[in-house]
């Protein structure tokens, strides 16, 4: 399990982001959430959608609208970005083509749908909702396809953070949304946990922490 969800795959998720600072552009600040793809680096700037090559090369952007954008995923083959944003007053999931295009609207609900990942295959979308919650405290997974249509539920009971094994039979999630973000050493009973969920006979394991706690987060998939 370790060696599927690795913290080198975080390592180099934000050594290609920082690389965009390669422009010279030492006045652009604020950078964030950035995605990376084999051959392009995504990221939020301004509240917009931007794009560059991962030596940071020939940035553009991917959006222009008064809306907030955020959580910027690339498809597995790097040919489509899903993304939320808030166009009508709520967050949705929507997908644009790498080499742009007119975004595509995915889910239509008035709770926040955040985008978590694609399916392994390409053709659908992961993303947390509190939709179906009994309790607004919890957000649970669903996914849509990229061609729009129905919305599934997957039979995990709640989490925040998810993300695909490349084969697709396992996903890395938390349970609970991040609790304090900067307090790493805190250990608390909102310590982040990852799991791992078998999608074939739906068993769960915790992947172990080290006797002085930690807290896990954000898993993301590597090899």
């Amino acid at each position: 399990m370790k060696s599927i969800f690795s913290k080198t795959a975080i390592i180099l998720f934000f050594s290609a982001f920082y690389s965009v600072t390669a422009l010279g552009q030492k006045e652009t600040k604020l950078m964030q959430q950035p995605a990376l793809s084999d051959t392009h680096i995504a990221f939020i700037y301004g509240q917009d959608l931007w794009i560059a090559n991962r030596d940071g090369s020939n940035p553009k952007r991917l959006t222009i609208d008064k809306g907030v954008e955020s959580n910027p995923i690339f498809s597995p083959d790097g040919s489509m970005i899903a993304f939320n944003a808030e166009y009508d007053g709520n967050s949705d999931v929507f997908i644009v083509p790498t080499e742009g295009g007119v975004p595509r609207r995915l889910t239509w609900h008035p709770y926040r749908d955040l985008v978590r990942d694609f399916t392994p295959d390409g053709k659908i979308v992961l993303f947390a909702s509190r939709r179906n919650s009994h309790t607004n405290r919890h957000f649970q997974l669903f996914t849509v396809p990229i061609d729009g249509g129905t919305i599934s539920q997957l039979d995990v009971p709640n989490a925040f953070w998810a993300t695909y094994a490349n084969d697709g039979e396992q996903l890395a999630y938390t349970t609970l949304f991040d609790a304090f973000g900067q307090w790493k050493h805190y250990r608390g009973g909102r310590t982040s946990r990852i799991w791992i969920y078998n999608t074939t006979d739906h068993k769960v394991a915790e992947i172990p922490k080290p006797a002085g706690g930690s807290n896990d987060t954000h898993p993301q998939g590597h090899g």
